[in-house]
């Protein structure tokens, strides 16, 4: 049992590495066409994707070669400086690094008939596989919310009520300035049923009761 498991283990494992490390072999004008002077190559090369690890393959008949060149004798179709010549008809170019490389045919007059190639080179760059479980967050149900069973407390105050009316309101006690206090009187509060004053002929005949009182008094002491 242990060992059908390990074994099941090192397949995965092997189809892990196999998808990040797969290759693609390119064909030189493919599919249509090939290293020759009647094939766009321009048009060609500029239409793929190439990766680290990719490959390459130049197909060609004896009247052609292929010589990878630098940029400048690219652009020059100059053919005397080569980098490598590879004149075998079938040639196998491996793409080791990102950058771009440049290849013509060293044949009089064929680079300038547009027998030149620039390969674009990318890092190779796979994703990993998406091991994470699936967790997918679904809309709250408001029946089963917190809030359904625990009414805030906005919902459950009390309204304030007036207490209920037991007779009439009762009338206000006039104030009256306490002796000492720097209260000042307040007449619009005192009682209606206040002394009134003094009238003058009382205020007369007292005044002379108090004369005759003061002058009867001397005779008799």
């Amino acid at each position: 049992m242990s060992m059908a498991r390990t074994l099941l283990c090192l397949a995965a494992a092997a189809m892990i590495v196999n998808s990040v490390v797969a290759t693609t072999t390119f064909t030189v004008g493919g599919p249509n066409g090939g290293w020759d002077t009647a094939t766009n190559l321009q048009a060609w090369s500029s239409a793929q994707a190439f990766s680290v690890g990719d490959n390459l393959i130049f197909q060609y008949t004896p009247n052609h070669n292929v010589l990878e060149v630098s940029k400048e004798d690219y652009d020059a179709c100059q053919n005397s400086n080569p980098i490598q010549v590879y004149p075998n008809g079938a040639t196998p170019i491996s793409l080791t690094s990102p950058g771009s490389r440049y290849f013509i045919c060293g044949a009089p007059a064929h680079c300038s008939l547009g027998m030149k190639i620039e390969v674009v080179t990318l890092a190779a760059s796979a994703p990993l596989p998406d091991l994470s479980p699936d967790i997918t967050t679904k809309p709250s149900d408001p029946s089963t919310s917190p809030a359904a069973f625990f009414p805030s407390p906005t919902e459950t105050t009390p309204t304030s009520q007036q207490p209920a009316s037991m007779g009439p309101t009762p009338t206000s006690m006039p104030s009256f300035p306490l002796s000492g206090s720097p209260q000042s009187f307040d007449s619009a509060n005192a009682l209606s049923t206040q002394p009134p004053p003094f009238s003058a002929a009382k205020v007369r005949a007292t005044t002379s009761i108090g004369f005759s009182i003061l002058i009867l008094v001397p005779l008799f002491v």
